[in-house]
């Protein structure tokens, strides 16, 4: 069986001059479901000091990380070389092009500037921030399938999505892959998890694994970008980005649990 893409008017609101497009308020939603559940997050954690105020000013500084942080990993992860020809396409941010892994990189050092003007250990709070995020990564991959951009690999079979724009062949459509995977299954996985008292970091550490696992996965069905195709041992730049994600995660878990074990010993570890 196979679906052709609807084919969505990429701008969903036109006044005179200004068009508002759909892949915008995707990122205003996922702005907004920020908020909302870093509130009820905040109001479960008084006990350790966070306050809903503080998630308006996370968002700040999260807004910039991942804004800056997005479009200079694309420029640095993708294109080097083009951008390097036209340095001013950096900044026509309106043609596209954003990076995940770069946007992550530009969370990340948004809020340790933000721990450290606040007087918080970094990682306590990428903990608390990090099960906020799935739902908006959910609302950026809705919106590429809105879009119709960032389509799968051909099903080579008689069922798929078709796209249009693309050509007439049956496709993953990988974009609700990625809602599905990087969004509201790690959601799930990371809410659960966070809801009760995790050694510091190990939250954080989820995170990096569970997206670094589901967006690996997910590339095999992703088409690659044209003007990079595979890399070395047929994976994706995505899939390589991911591998290093991956591994911090494993090791941030396991250092999380062996420090908290060793700071408080069970029972049977004080009789050796």
């Amino acid at each position: 069986m196979t679906i052709v893409h609807p084919g969505f008017d990429p701008i969903a609101i036109e006044l005179g001059p200004l068009a508002v497009r759909w892949y915008g308020l995707m990122y205003v939603a996922g702005f907004v479901l920020f908020l909302v559940l870093g509130r009820i997050r905040a109001k479960r954690n008084l006990l350790t000091g966070w306050r809903p105020v503080d998630v308006d000013d996370m968002l700040f500084y999260g807004v910039f990380g991942v804004i800056l942080g997005g479009r200079l990993g694309y420029v640095l992860f993708y294109k080097p070389m083009h951008y390097l020809a036209q340095p001013l396409e950096i900044f026509a941010v309106w043609q596209g092009g954003m990076s995940f892994h770069g946007g992550l990189i530009g969370v990340l050092v948004a809020l340790a500037l933000y721990a450290r003007r606040r007087g918080k250990r970094w990682l306590d709070v990428t903990d608390f921030v990090a099960p906020l995020v799935p739902l908006g990564l959910a609302a950026g991959r809705l919106g590429n399938f809105i879009n119709g951009e960032l389509w799968g690999r051909p099903t080579g079979a008689d069922w798929g999505m078709v796209f249009p724009l693309v050509d007439r062949l049956p496709r993953h459509p990988s974009q609700l892959y990625e809602v599905a995977l990087e969004g509201l299954l790690l959601f799930v996985i990371l809410w659960s998890y966070g809801n009760r008292p995790r050694p510091m970091g190990a939250v954080s550490g989820l995170f990096l694994l569970g997206y670094g696992v589901a967006r690996f996965v997910v590339e095999y069905a992703r088409e690659p970008d044209a003007f990079l195709g595979t890399l070395a041992l047929g994976l994706s730049m995505g899939q390589w980005l991911c591998v290093p994600m991956i591994a911090a995660g494993i090791v941030m878990m396991l250092w999380a649990h062996l420090r908290a074990a060793k700071a408080h010993p069970t029972i049977l570890d004080r009789m050796k």
